[in-house]
């Protein structure tokens, strides 16, 4: 049977549908999309080389410290560093730790499964009591509020993993762009199927994560609980934070009597695939730190693009989040095709018919998205000031 007697879909997204089953992405390929992607992969596998080793000291280092003052200097403290901070001359890192909560909120996945069992209770209390053992007041208050410093550690949990998974992403991201560099990755497609690889070749990648309480070593998350990077990481992140996400505090109202928000967490959609860039832009926006972080890392290459806007650099963080959306959906086409249940150019009817109800489950999240936005061409000429026309005179 010939591609073409399959029966079209109906759903509203036909048309990506149709595109992934021909062995397109989500995201068009052209010259200027390549260049984005790219550029801004390049500048936040940066960052998250930053977040990363920050997340990973912050869980193996301040564990059950309540007040880390110093947890954003990763050890090294010293007052050029402390000014520096002070200035604000820093990574964001509190972007990293909101990123990490909101997955925490959202929880989904073997990690947020492991840690309501037994064994992690168990393993849990063995860290707790080495930790106080000779502090009296924190063990009696552990006693009279057992779930308290429990949940501590499951939070230590979520910025472990977290940095793991970044780890992994950054380094793909990186590599990346030292291909594109040298002449190596040259179309959207390209790119999907190197972040796809990527995926593929960590997806066993076994997450774990231990502290070390005197000279002895506590497992938190052990390797026989079989917590795996994809399933248990990667797949759950782009389910909160591509999809879900947390609305900005300040653009809309918690208050439950308002109904401003969903009241169940499965109809959040207010993650990166949604947000609008222009309130990104602004201050006191979370991710506008994120894109604050990449705008120092940006390759020349792409920094020129965004000079050539009508606006210059007064908007570059705009710029930037239009651009972080392309290569997210990118990397999401790239899950897509690497959950699929068969490949997505398949010929077979019955493996066809499978493929065609988990893109369409996949477009039912999509159609409020940025999807239609980012398959638009960005206009970047304009001119700020138009001459008034014979009319208006």
């Amino acid at each position: 049977m010939t591609r073409t007697a399959f029966k079209p879909s109906n759903h509203p997204l036909a048309a990506y549908i149709e595109r992934l089953e021909a062995g397109g992405d989500l995201l068009p390929d052209s010259p200027e999309n390549l260049v984005e992607v790219v550029g801004i992969l390049k500048s936040y596998g940066v960052v998250l080389d930053a977040y990363s080793k920050n997340l990973i000291y912050i869980a193996d280092h301040q564990f059950l410290v309540f007040f880390p003052f110093f947890k954003y200097f990763n050890g090294d403290i010293n007052p050029t560093k402390l000014l520096r901070h002070w200035w604000h001359d820093r990574i964001n890192y509190e972007y990293a730790e909101y990123v990490m909560k909101v997955m925490m909120w959202h929880g989904g996945g073997g990690l947020d499964d492991y840690l309501d069992t037994e064994e992690f209770q168990q393993l849990a209390e063995r860290a707790i009591r080495a930790k106080f053992k000779f502090n009296p007041a924190i063990s009696a208050i552990h006693a009279i509020f057992p779930d308290f410093l429990p949940e501590y550690v499951r939070q230590s949990c979520y910025y472990s993993a977290l940095g793991q998974f970044w780890r992994v992403m950054s380094d793909i991201f990186l590599t990346l762009s030292d291909r594109y560099d040298a002449g190596e990755i040259q179309s959207i497609p390209e790119v999907v199927q190197y972040i796809l690889d990527g995926l593929v070749a960590a997806a066993s990648k076994p997450i774990t994560y231990g502290v070390k309480i005197g000279d002895r070593r506590y497992d938190i998350l052990p390797k026989s609980a079989g917590l795996t990077f994809l399933m248990d990481t990667a797949v759950p992140y782009v389910d909160t934070i591509f999809f879900r996400g947390t609305p900005f505090p300040g653009t809309v109202s918690y208050n439950a009597q308002a109904h401003q928000i969903p009241y169940f967490q499965r109809d959040f959609a207010y993650g990166a695939l949604y947000a609008d860039p222009l309130p990104t832009g602004g201050a006191g926006i979370p991710p506008t730190l994120l894109m604050q972080d990449m705008r120092h890392y940006l390759p020349d290459y792409l920094h020129e693009v965004y000079r050539t806007n009508c606006r210059g650099e007064d908007d570059i963080r705009v710029q930037i989040c239009q651009s972080f959306q392309k290569s997210m959906f990118c990397v999401t086409t790239a899950a897509i095709k690497g959950l699929a249940p068969h490949p997505l150019t398949t010929t077979d009817p019955e493996e066809h018919e499978a493929n065609r109800q988990y893109l369409e489950t996949w477009m039912d999240r999509f159609i409020t998205s940025r999807l239609e936005m980012v398959n638009q061409r960005t206009e970047r000429a304009c001119q700020l000031f138009p001459e008034p026309s014979e009319k208006t005179k």
